[in-house]
């Protein structure tokens, strides 16, 4: 049996080498993702926009409690690296609902200065 800790680090490590398809096994179908700019409702949806966005994570710490896993990690958002934390809920052996929180003010700030 895989623990919590270990399908999160090989989901997040599957996204930084871009290897979508490993990082979908890893979500349950009917996953629910909550993040500052957005929410996605389902697997494909999620996984379709990370192959667009191609983020890269730089994990800073993990901490589990039972089915629960939550990560500190630097996100590289567009050249912009980002503070942020995950929180991971595991079912049978599956990602089913996860939450990112940081500061989006780099992010907005960097889209006004394009204006």
């Amino acid at each position: 049996m895989k623990t919590a800790k270990y399908i999160v680090l090989k989901f997040i490590e599957s996204l930084n080498r871009e290897d979508f398809d490993a990082a979908h096994e890893l979500l349950a179908k009917d996953m629910t993702f909550e993040g500052v700019l957005g929410s996605r409702n389902g697997s494909d949806s999620y996984i379709a926009d990370m192959r667009k966005m191609k983020l890269k994570y730089n994990i800073k710490e993990v901490m589990t409690n039972g089915n629960h896993v939550a990560v500190f990690y630097c996100i590289n958002m567009g050249g912009k690296e980002i503070f942020s934390a995950g929180w991971y809920h595991i079912e049978n052996e599956c990602i089913s609902k996860f939450k990112v929180v940081f500061d989006p003010r780099p992010l907005l700030e960097a889209v006004e200065a394009k204006k």
